[in-house]
Parts: structure tokens; C-alpha cells; sequence
């Protein structure tokens, strides 16, 4: 049981049907200018955001704030002016080029023993977390208590599907935004918000809806995860 974690806030975009990408699993760039400033407003309020390496590989970089008003709040917060980045990944396979790799901000690696041998003595990853389960799977449990040990109060999780659903089945996830953007790309293939097993009618997550806004042709909304 953990004592203590991080709050977790899951953002994501989709189209009317349910895909978060298309079924080449392309960047997903559908979302309006309103849903880009939503998506950065979430991530100048958290101390660090976790994503997935498929996420990473997808886009090659991350998305920083760059909203004067943001970054003057998180100054006047004491906070530093970019959050924490987080990349999970069991196998730490990554492309040191990308232009990730070159963006002004502070990234974190959490991976397995394996996935952490070819980072340990390279310059990118300012911190390697490595918390694995008996089976050598990360323990994403284990690793958000010590990131709430390193003082990361608030964690925004951008994805992808397969992270958002097995931190749903550990009860580590407490609110999503989730913005329903105007196309629909269909697809069998096609990555929606939560992949993994899926959860039966009698086990599955259950929403309080917070909040319901449209913007333009985009609806946002705001959910709380029941306990």
C-alpha cells in the first residue's frame, strides 16, 4: 500500500471516436490552439510529467511552457520554470538525437536494470530511476512514492494508452481531461486513451464528472476518479 504519492493528472486528446492517434499511430496534431493551451496550462501546474516511450518516439520532443503568465506562476510558486520531464520505459530504447535530447529542461529516466545500462554513463537523463518487480517489470507503484520523496507533489501523465491503463489498475491515477476533438479516424489499430487488458464492467474505473466546457468545436472534460 502507498503511504504517500505523487497527485496524478492524466491529459489527453481524442478524436470524437475514441483514437488518441491514427492507425500509423502518427503524431496526434488534431487538437485546437484552445486544446494546446489547456494541455500547457496541466503541465505548468505539475512538478513533473511522465509519458511513455512511444509518446516520446511519436513526437521527438516534449511540450515546455512557454505562456508568459504560466511561467511567471510557477516562478512566483517557487517553482522552476519548466516541470520535470519523466520518460518510462522498460527497455530504454531511445534515439539520443532526437531533439529531446537538446531541449532546455531536466529529464529523468525510469526504466529497468536492463533499460538503464546503456543511459548510466551518458549526460542526458539528469536522474535513472530503476524500480522493478519480481517479474523485472517497473514498479510504477514503488517509483511514484519516491518521486513524492523527491518532492514531486503533482504528476501530469500525457500518455500513452498502455501507462494510463496500468496505472488505472494500480488505483494510481485521481483525474483526467480529456479533450474530444472534432474527426473521426477510426481504426481497429488505432491507440485509444487506455490500452492494456481492459477491466470488466464489475472492476472498472469509476468517473465523477467535475466540469463540461466547449470551446470552438471541442469539449473538454474534467473527471475524478471515485474511490
Amino acid at each position: 500500500m502507498i503511504k504517500y504519492r505523487p497527485y496524478t493528472t492524466v491529459v489527453l486528446a481524442m478524436s470524437a471516436d475514441g483514437k488518441i492517434a491514427d492507425v500509423m499511430r502518427s503524431p496526434a496534431r488534431f487538437g485546437s490552439n484552445s486544446d494546446k493551451a489547456h494541455l500547457e496550462s496541466k503541465i505548468a501546474a505539475a512538478d513533473a510529467v511522465l509519458f511513455g516511450a512511444d509518446t516520446l518516439r511519436a513526437y521527438g520532443t516534449t511540450l515546455t511552457v512557454t505562456n508568459p503568465q504560466l511561467l511567471q506562476n510557477r516562478t512566483q510558486g517557487g517553482k522552476p520554470l519548466q516541470p520535470v520531464q519523466i520518460v518510462i520505459t522498460h527497455t530504454a530504447n531511445l534515439n539520443p538525437e532526437i531533439r529531446f535530447f537538446q531541449q532546455s529542461i531536466k529529464r529523468w529516466l525510469l526504466t529497468t536494470t536492463t533499460g538503464a545500462v546503456f543511459w548510466h554513463k551518458r549526460s542526458e537523463f539528469e536522474q535513472i530511476l530503476v524500480f522493478e518487480t519480481e517479474e523485472g517489470k517497473i514498479d510504477i507503484a514503488a517509483a511514484l512514492e519516491h518521486l513524492a520523496k523527491l518532492g514531486v507533489a503533482r504528476l501530469a501523465i500525457l500518455g500513452g494508452g498502455e501507462l494510463v491503463a496500468s496505472m488505472l489498475e494500480l488505483d494510481l491515477i485521481d483525474e483526467l481531461w480529456l479533450t474530444i476533438c472534432p474527426l473521426i479516424l477510426g481504426g481497429t489499430g488505432a491507440p485509444t486513451p487506455v490500452a492494456g487488458k481492459g477491466f470488466s464492467p464489475k472492476l472498472a474505473p469509476q468517473l465523477k464528472l467535475l466540469e463540461v466546457n466547449t470551446v470552438g468545436q471541442e469539449v473538454f472534460l474534467h473527471y475524478q476518479v471515485v474511490r
